[in-house]
């Protein structure tokens, strides 16, 4: 099985994906919209892959693509604690994965690997770790993305009972060298740029290139009908802005953005982006989601590849801060 088609490869893990393929010898087939195509990727790699102009909403491109291919990574996702884009991220989280799922089955593919999130496994109040083993609550404290993400995974399962080949990968907070207007990769243009607030909210992180290693050595295994928790180290947000900061040479964030002030902030924001008709940078899931403390662990992962080993976060966050430096052209303006 060497054929495989990847959705979301213009996005930051994504293109890692595509990278980690490409160099393992796949050929690789992948959805794009428009010309944009990742600048942090070596143009080489980007050259090897067949795109093809479509959308995941479209069935008949995906049964199109899928026709010669034997594996699939379904990567495509929408990224958004936005109000004004909730409907979006929900019609392509969840109706976007059933089209593909379906026509997986459709078209007999061997092997389906599809991109969740830890979002799913939700948090644990009582601040023990959190496993493969936890069970999706149905909470209010539950952001909008995670719950369109355990509908998603729901086809996924479903499509399994049904006798689909398929593994599903929940990857804590991803960090390294990307577009830092988008996803997570925002975290280091807010240290670049010296944010001044922090929290000591803790969460999962994990290094890009990892997590495309480890997610194609799950695609190579016979592993079936199983989940997967990709998680480097649990930081609190404090240390991580510090470390980020530190390898700008930038100063560090210094005022402590309380529950309470937080509330505050996104409320302003709210007004805000109400009048000027832009997108709030705080919003009450994102400032909610800063105070918790969550920890996972990822010890299956390593139980079933002894030889895998996460980068350290430090060493990660040191060679991000690196390529962002020696690439600011193209990361203050994608298009340069």
């Amino acid at each position: 099985m060497n054929k495989v088609f990847v959705t979301g490869g213009t996005g930051f893990l994504g293109a890692y994906i595509i990278r980690e393929l490409v160099e393992k010898g796949y050929y690789v087939k992948a959805i794009r919209r428009g010309d944009k195509l990742p600048f942090f990727i070596p143009v080489e790699i980007l050259n090897k892959v067949e795109w093809i102009q479509g959308d995941i909403l479209d069935i008949s491109v995906l049964e199109n693509v899928m026709e010669e291919n034997d594996i699939v990574i379904h990567a495509a996702a929408k990224v958004s604690s936005n109000p004004s884009e909730r409907k979006q991220m929900y019609k392509t989280n969840i109706d976007g994965t059933c089209n593909v799922v379906n026509a997986a089955l459709e078209k007999k593919i061997k092997r389906l690997v599809y991109i969740s999130s830890v979002a799913v496994l939700g948090k644990n109040e009582d601040e023990t770790t959190v496993n493969e083993g936890k069970q999706w609550e149905e909470k209010k404290l539950q952001s909008h993305y995670a719950i369109s993400k355990y509908h998603a995974e729901m086809e996924v399962w479903r499509a399994v009972a049904e006798g689909l080949n398929a593994i599903v990968i929940n990857p804590s907070t991803i960090l390294g060298f990307g577009d830092w207007n988008n996803s997570s990769c925002a975290l280091f243009k807010s240290s670049y740029n010296e944010f001044p607030w922090y929290t000591e909210g803790v969460n999962g992180f994990v290094d890009v290139s990892d997590t495309a290693k480890a997610i194609v050595l799950l695609l190579q295994s016979d592993i079936s009908g199983e989940r997967f928790l990709l998680n480097g180290e649990n930081w609190s947000f404090h240390q991580l802005l510090n470390t980020i900061a530190d390898g700008f040479s930038k100063k560090r964030p210094h005022l402590e953005a309380t529950p309470f002030l937080g509330a505050l902030t996104w409320r302003w924001e709210r007004i805000k982006s109400f009048f000027t008709g832009g997108s709030p940078l705080v919003t009450k899931e994102n400032a909610r989601n800063a105070q918790g403390k969550t920890y996972f662990d990822n010890s299956k992962i390593r139980k079933y590849f002894p030889d895998f080993a996460f980068t350290p976060l430090e060493q990660s966050i040191q060679e991000a801060c690196r390529s962002y430096m020696q690439n600011l052209n193209k990361v203050v303006d994608p298009k340069v």
